[in-house]
């Protein structure tokens, strides 16, 4: 109950944000459905178990824009006081883990009612039955394995929200973490370039025909192993995504700095994790898309349905939603440092420019590198 409350009790910018959430749960559980139906219109075709494999790259986005949510709810975050009346950080937890819970079950059961709608089970609405033939219809819905599709988002999820956000005891003796260096923003740079090379090796290798891999729906009849190597290079990006933004706001504080430059770079160094890694999912998925577009553009077999654009979309956009949510979090973090600058007399150009400089340091170094990515994930593509 306490969970219900908080959400109607929530400001409407964090109502939106949780309307997203279960906008985007139920996206990724109709396409679970999808997989199910396509399995019992085609028994026994191996067709149903790589588009569920398909499904993970959806659940994965949309899991990991639900954690953001719950991560930057203020709602559910620890304040004075709460501690006394049995409110604190693992109840919180808890609440938080219980409202996202909430937000994707309403997004499932919107899947189950559009899945049955286009399926023709539910007569009497507008497109009633429109895709009967893809989704097996006339054939009975195993309830099972119906309600086991449904839960996953929710319970997965819920249950990463709380491993994110469990409260962390302080080892005994360490010192605080300096603000202006988070730890461990430079050490995944290794590991991302790591994985992102391996993923560009394990994409060349499928792609090559060495692998007796089956078409990949979606992907212009590319191996399924192009997945598990986009997959990696995502991770990579990733994991060095924080890196490459502490090394921007670095950058923009050498050579004599003066005051603009150097407040730029110190607001990227602060807030290196909280963007790098969204920022370096978008450059993944964007990455994937271009390669995609090339393959098509170059003549690759055009088997983009539906149901392979609705999932693209979703990563597309849970890509994007998290990266402008951390970046919205982040503008409120800075609040008080904003609030002392204009007390301080400095003219909102000051603010504007920073804001201006900071985007033009991760463009010059994120969009290379997209590009990069893309032109190698594309090569073997198209060979």
């Amino acid at each position: 109950m306490l969970a219900l409350r908080l959400v109607r009790g929530a400001h409407p910018l964090v109502l939106l944000r949780r309307l997203l959430v279960a906008a985007t749960s139920a996206g990724t559980g109709f396409l679970l459905l999808c997989a199910l139906g396509h399995a019992l219109a085609h028994p026994g075709s191996t067709g149903s178990v790589l588009r569920l494999a398909w499904c993970a790259l959806p659940l994965a986005a949309t899991v990991y824009f639900a954690v953001t949510v719950a991560r930057t709810d203020p709602g559910t975050k620890p304040r004075p006081g709460l501690a006394s009346v049995g409110l604190g950080p693992g109840r919180l937890m808890v609440l938080s883990a219980m409202t996202t819970a909430v937000a994707c079950t309403l997004g499932s059961a919107a899947a189950l009612l559009c899945f049955l709608h286009l399926r023709g089970d539910l007569a009497g609405l507008p497109f009633d039955g429109a895709a009967a033939g893809a989704l097996g219809a006339g054939r009975p819905l195993p309830v099972a394995a119906t309600l086991t599709l449904l839960v996953l988002v929710p319970l997965v999820a819920s249950v990463t929200t709380a491993l994110t956000l469990r409260p962390r005891r302080p080892k005994p003796g360490a010192e605080p973490p300096d603000p202006d260096a988070p730890p461990g923003a430079l050490g995944g740079v290794p590991w991302g370039i790591a994985l992102l090379a391996g993923g560009l090796a394990v994409e060349a290798y499928a792609s090559s025909g060495a692998t007796a891999g089956t078409s990949l729906p979606g992907a212009g009849g590319s191996p399924a192993g192009v997945l598990a190597g986009w997959v990696l290079t995502a991770v990579g990006l990733a994991l060095a995504g924080p890196g490459l933004t502490y090394l921007c706001g670095h950058l923009l504080q050498t050579a004599r700095p003066g005051a603009l430059r150097l407040l730029a770079g110190r607001v990227l160094m602060r807030e290196a994790r909280r963007l790098g890694q969204p920022l370096g999912v978008v450059c993944a998925v964007a990455s994937g898309t271009y390669a995609l577009s090339t393959l098509h553009t170059a003549g690759g077999p055009a088997d983009v349905g539906p149901f392979s654009t609705l999932g693209a979309l979703l990563v597309a956009g849970c890509a994007v939603l998290t990266l402008a949510t951390a970046a919205a979090e982040g503008r409120r973090s800075r609040t008080g440092v904003q609030e002392a600058l204009t007390r301080l007399g400095a003219p909102a150009s000051v603010l504007r420019g920073c804001a201006a400089l900071r985007t033009g340091a991760l463009l010059v170094v994120f969009a290379p590198l997209t590009w990069l990515v893309a032109e190698l994930a594309a090569m073997p593509l198209t060979r």
